[in-house]
């Protein structure tokens, strides 16, 4: 069966990535982003970045699966509705949500106290948290009648050491706890959920904050992970027969790949749990 997924914030960056890595898979891959045909985002140097939908979907096509893009700004939530209704309309079902996007001040990764940033840098909390919420509301409404579908979150050890500032560590921590409690409330639907904290990523972003900041990220682009990597983890923990102990967890992705025998291109990836820290395990109390 042609597998049918959804990745948010796939203009560039991450969200590209893993888009095409689903379409090395022969997924029929959604991609949405507000960069439809031109690309408006910016490095942190202040420089145009590349990246449009477009050419996201084209390369999804080309690596053997198929690609749409689909214009969205998920701070919208009417035009995020209209993402599922079409998906809906056209496929009839979702197999995997992988919740992406999210807002990059200009500011994130300058060495200062938060409150000498923008203010505007609290808007990781709409356009990645509460957007991530959204659009996992209306991939259950769609999962769970069919009896089945992986709900997925992009995150980071930020979630657990500082990293970035506080609005984005909050972010991070946010969507773990989404993934956690979405978990019980799936329970025995046939429907998973999981966060998965990536390593470094080779992205265009990535590349020039290593030109703006080298002592900060060249050491880390050394041993950063291709973003197609975290497809490739995703789709392998659909596919394991450990798939409902795995949901609800918040996952290290350089070690559920060598758990599940997944590569990097040929290449085992480390993990930073015991620099960076380690996520969270699931909590069984239940409150109502």
């Amino acid at each position: 069966m042609n597998k049918i997924a959804l990745v948010t914030g796939a203009s560039r960056g991450v969200g590209a990535g893993i888009a095409r890595g689903l379409g090395e898979l022969g997924y029929t891959v959604y991609v949405t982003g507000r960069s439809a045909t031109v690309s408006g985002a910016k490095g942190w140097d202040g420089t145009p970045l590349p990246g449009t939908l477009a050419e996201t979907a084209a390369s999804v096509t080309a690596a053997g699966g198929k690609g749409i893009a689909v214009p969205c700004d998920h701070a919208d939530d009417a035009q995020v509705a209209a993402v599922f209704a079409q998906i809906a309309a056209e496929q009839g079902r979702l197999d995997m949500l992988v919740n992406n996007a999210a807002f990059m001040h200009h500011q994130l990764i300058e060495s200062r106290p938060f409150w000498e940033k923008e203010l505007e840098a609290v808007g990781i909390l709409d356009v990645g948290l509460r957007s991530s919420y959204v659009a996992s509301w209306h991939a259950a409404r769609m999962m769970v009648p069919q009896g089945s579908g992986l709900i997925a979150f992009t995150s980071s050890f930020g979630a657990s050491c500082y990293m970035h500032g506080p609005a984005y560590g909050a972010q991070k921590a946010g969507v773990d706890k989404l993934a956690h409690d979405m978990e019980h409330d799936l329970r025995g639907t046939g429907v998973a959920a999981v966060s998965i904290w990536l390593g470094m990523q080779v992205t265009e972003r990535a590349q020039n904050a290593a030109k703006t900041s080298p002592a900060q990220f060249e050491a880390m682009m050394a041993m950063a992970e291709n973003p197609e990597f975290t497809a490739h983890i995703l789709a392998a923990i659909d596919a394991s027969p450990d798939r409902d102990a795995l949901s609800g967890q918040t996952l290290i992705g350089a070690e559920i790949a060598k758990m599940l025998g997944v590569t990097d291109r040929g290449e085992a990836r480390i993990s930073h749990r015991e620099f960076l820290g380690s996520p969270r395990p699931k909590n069984p109390a239940a409150v109502y």
